[in-house]
Formats: C-alpha cells, structure tokens, sequence
C-alpha cells in the first residue's frame, strides 16, 4: 500500500461495519490515522483495539449534534487534527413494497441518521477546517439517491437530498479550501443489503445471497458484485491529494447502474419481431 494520506487525521461515522470499517482499515494502511464513529460500542471497541495506535473509537450518534462535535473535538484532542471527515453513517429503515403501504412511522429516524447526521457532521468538521487550512468532507449517499425507483421512498428522498446539500456545501465551503464530495455505491454486498430472513438456516442464507447477486447484477453493464473495498477506494481518492481539484462530485460506486438501462431492448424487440413473424416458434 502507498501512503497517501500520512500525516492526516480522518472520522469515519458508521465505521464499525459495512462501507466504514473497509474505508477505516484502508486509510490505516495508508497512513492516516483514524477515529471509528459509531453507535455499536462493542463492536467499534473491539476493532480499534485490533487496528492499532493510530485508531480510536468514540461512541456517535450522528443525528445528535453534542455527539457529533464531541467526536470533532476528541479527534482534534487524540490526534492534533481533522483533515478528512467522512459521513458515511446510514440506516435503510422499514422496506415497504408499495408507497401506498408504507405508515412512515420510520420517517424521522431514517432523515434524522441519513440527512440531518451528514448535514451535522459536515458543518462540525468544516468549522476546525476553516481555521486549520482547509479539508475534504466525504457524504455517503446511494445510487437510489440519483436513480428512481420502487419502495423505501424515504430513503431515497434522504440520499437524493445528501447529494444536493453535498452540493450545495461545496460551493458554500469553498473559500476555505475545503472540499465535499459525495459517494453514490449501488447494491455493495454488506449486511443492510443481504435481504437475508431472520431465523433461516445457513443454506437458505447463501441461496438468498445467491438469488439476489442474480437479480442484482441485471441492473448493471458490470457483473461482479462491489464490495465495501471498492467504495473504500473511492473515499481514498476523495480523501487524498490526488482529488485536489475535485468538489461538489457525485462517484457512483455502482458498476454502471446509474450510468443507463443495462437491458439489451433492441435485442429484446428484434428477438420478440422474429418470433412473431416465425409464428413463436
């Protein structure tokens, strides 16, 4: 691994699983040291206590704003800095099958976690930022955020607005030199998109996982499934000098999904003409 981003002191929120702890253990090794932002103690203790000197944890909840400028001021404290603040903490709330169905008893949760935590972790960070030379802030949002589609309307509307207040907050931020960008992964295997059933056996988990993979991989021009690892990439090149030109972006992690219709339709047309004219057989 390189060292792209030595000297440098980030936050990953929601780094204890998923997206952010790929992204925490890929900045480690490239030399930044790192604050693990997240509600599950036990779980974020436990990997900063295996990741070394340069990573702390701290117990976050993004959607509160004492949380979340408790976790500025203890990385400052612990590391001497912020450089890189990356808002990647998320939750997918009720999955409804129909709009019509959906009683959006989650509503305020999913927009408090999903916009409100990033609004707040942008705005905390970019206040040390502006008195300390500048710096890059990262927002999670999803490719459900730029393309339309069935259920979870209320996710959907939260991750459209993170790349809009991304926007917004980069030309806002600018003469500060610092830079916000957003990242937009599609169906990234991680636990909140397993679609797994509680309580079935371990085989019907893996035919579950296969099922959706399938099903998946239809909706883009590339097949392989993404990975945390590929979205951690991304947040590198966001993060490091290398992307010092770049703000107010939206890098779809998505294998082309949002990039057009992955479905061959004159293929499918000129195959349905063909059977018509040869009677379906």
């Amino acid at each position: 691994m390189g060292q792209e981003l030595i000297g440098k002191t980030a936050i990953v929120t929601g780094g204890a699983s998923g997206l952010g702890h790929a992204t925490v253990e890929l900045f480690l090794a490239e030399g930044c040291r790192v604050v693990i932002a997240d509600m599950d103690a036990a779980r974020g203790e436990a990997l900063a206590a295996t990741l070394g000197g340069a990573c702390r944890f701290k117990r976050t909840d993004v959607a509160k704003a004492e949380d979340v400028q408790a976790v500025v001021d203890y990385a400052v404290a612990e590391f001497g800095g912020l450089d890189v603040m990356v808002n990647n903490a998320g939750i997918g709330g009720a999955s409804h099958p129909r709009y019509l169905d959906d009683d959006l008893k989650d509503f305020q949760q999913v927009v408090n976690v999903n916009l409100l935590g990033v609004m707040l972790g942008t705005q905390r960070a970019a206040r040390h930022m502006r008195k300390n030379g500048g710096g890059s802030i990262i927002n999670t949002s999803s490719m459900a955020g730029i393309k339309a589609g069935f259920a979870v309307m209320t996710y959907r509307a939260t991750k459209a607005a993170v790349i809009h207040f991304t926007k917004c907050a980069a030309i806002d931020l600018a003469e500060y030199g610092i830079r916000v960008n957003s990242i937009a992964p599609g169906h990234i295997q991680t636990q909140m998109t397993s679609y797994t059933a509680p309580g079935v056996s371990d085989e019907v988990a893996e035919r579950i996982k296969q099922a959706v993979a399938a099903a998946t991989s239809q909706s883009r021009p590339l097949k392989r499934r993404g990975s945390p690892a590929d979205v951690a990439q991304a947040a590198l090149y966001l993060g490091s000098e290398r992307s010092a030109q770049v703000t107010g972006m939206v890098l779809p992690v998505d294998g082309g999904a949002t990039a057009g219709d992955a479905v061959n339709h004159l293929k499918n047309i000129l195959e349905a003409r063909a059977r018509a004219i040869s009677g379906g057989e």
